[in-house]
């Protein structure tokens, strides 16, 4: 069921300081910075040869990333995303295995245009997974 690894979002209190480090000095190709009202947050990508780290900046006070920075106020991981074949088949296997999806079940779209799914941090080792539609 799982696929790739599609990325690793990391939180951040000033998208353009996290972006100037990652182009500048590491030489990445980096996104345009895309506001993601739905979901609370601004976004750049940084693109890897294997994969693609999110920043993920809050959008307003009521961003779940607000929250996030309040707890760990230097940044920090705080998703990994996994792409699946067939996000409703994913969703439903792992209900049945018991694990929690976050919200109201439905997929919502994510930064990528796809159908996204959030998963309980506490049913996959202390790390809230996304689900993407491949």
């Amino acid at each position: 069921m799982i696929g790739r690894l599609n990325h690793v979002a990391i939180a951040v209190k000033d998208l353009a300081a996290a972006t100037a480090v990652y182009k500048n000095a590491l030489g990445a190709e980096v996104t345009e910075p895309t506001p993601q009202p739905d979901h609370g947050v601004t976004v750049v990508f940084v693109t890897l040869p294997n994969t693609k780290i999110e920043f993920l900046e809050p959008l307003g006070e009521n961003s779940p990333i607000a929250k996030f920075l309040e707890k760990n106020p230097d940044g920090g991981i705080h998703h990994l995303c996994y792409e699946v074949d067939d996000i409703l088949a994913a969703r439903d296997k792992l209900k049945a295995e018991g694990a929690r999806v976050l919200g109201d079940g439905n997929p919502k779209i994510g930064a990528h245009g796809k159908p996204v799914l959030f998963l309980h941090p506490k049913d996959f080792c202390g790390t809230l997974t996304e689900l993407e539609q491949a």
